[in-house]
């Protein structure tokens, strides 16, 4: 157990590599009930989330999600979050743990517009279920159809006879659902989809996993690929920027950049030689230091050791060598497309 984000998390129940490889090949559940939730409702609901996010919420029908980003004004990154729709004027925002206070706050400060902000987190927990056999194993607590929900969509409905919202979004890369319950349900709704999945072979998951997973699937964590330093378009995130919108906070930095271009990408690795590169190792692709890991781990999956680093936006193509910097040796590792792991279709 650790610490994280003011909440006593666990790091893993019966180890990283096998709650890797259930949520893969079977199912596993996730206690996500650190993320943080804002919710946005009034007249004028929408133009304070496309103000304040850099994706064209104007684009998304009631019922549908979508990943986005909330800058400063100079075009770094305050967090990545997930725009829900609930109705032409009720908007539902997930946030990362650790930044959920310092997000309400900067939306309330630029909300200039007819609608309240309401700072949400105390009202819900959220519970996520990842993997193949997912949808089998909710569908035993559920009437609710589904498999018509279409990926990054979304519907209120009761679960074991409880008012949830289902969420069909996650971060590990494969198919699943997140469920946004109230906490005092929490605990017992937990308990019925352990219950209900035992037969598929479901196990609960920490942090370890948590983060094996997303990284397989090449996904950005806030203090990592993503920061206050880093814009979307330095962290490959130029698709959830939609420039033709109309004004945002961070618009202008974003144009400067684009105009200049980056001078710094994202980029994935493979280690080649022994050893496994972890965050803030230093990268030196020529022999001189000119980046570093932003996430690095073995891959269980995929029998490798893989990670992601920034590096010289002309540096940062498919099969480059780089050497990374591993107990005061040089190691060599090479780029690599991502995302490392697609899941079947």
């Amino acid at each position: 157990m650790v610490d994280f984000g003011g909440w006593d998390m666990p790091v893993q129940y019966t180890g990283i590599v096998d709650e890797h490889n259930t949520v893969r090949t079977a199912v596993g559940l996730f206690d996500v009930s650190h993320m943080g939730e804002i919710e946005i409702r009034g007249p004028e609901a929408l133009k304070l989330v496309d103000y304040v996010s850099t994706n064209a919420a104007s684009r998304l029908a009631v019922g549908q999600a979508h990943y986005s980003g909330l800058l400063y004004e100079h075009g770094g990154f305050v967090d990545d979050i997930l725009v829900h729709k609930v109705a032409a004027d009720s908007y539902f925002l997930c946030v990362n743990a650790s930044n959920q206070e310092k997000d309400f706050e900067h939306i309330r400060a630029h909300n200039k517009f007819d609608c309240e902000v309401d700072f949400a987190s105390p009202r819900y927990a959220q519970i996520a279920i990842q993997g193949p056999k997912a949808l089998e194993v909710l569908s035993r607590l559920t009437s609710i159809d589904l498999a018509a929900i279409r990926y990054y969509w979304f519907v209120d409905g009761f679960v074991s006879g409880f008012n949830v919202r289902v969420a069909r979004t996650g971060y590990t890369g494969e198919d699943g659902f997140e469920i946004y319950v109230t906490p005092g349900q929490a605990v017992n709704l937990w308990g019925q989809l352990i219950e209900a999945g035992a037969p598929f072979g479901i196990k609960p998951c920490g942090l370890g996993a948590r983060n094996t997973l997303r990284l397989e699937a090449a996904m950005s964590l806030y203090g990592h690929e993503i920061g206050a330093s880093i814009t979307p378009f330095d962290a490959g995130l130029g698709w959830i920027v939609k420039m033709d919108k109309g004004d945002f906070i961070g618009r202008d930095a974003l144009v400067k950049q684009k105009e200049k271009g980056r001078t710094r990408a994202l980029a994935g690795f493979e280690m080649k030689g022994r050893g496994i590169a972890r965050d803030g190792y230093e990268v030196f692709p020529d022999g001189f230091n000119a980046g570093w890991v932003t996430s690095g781990s073995p891959a269980p999956t995929l029998g490798k050791n893989i990670g992601l680093c920034f590096l010289p936006a002309d540096r940062a193509k498919v099969g480059e060598k780089i050497g990374i910097l591993i107990r005061n040796q040089t190691v060599e590792a090479e780029i690599a497309p991502t995302p490392f792991y697609r899941r079947p279709k």
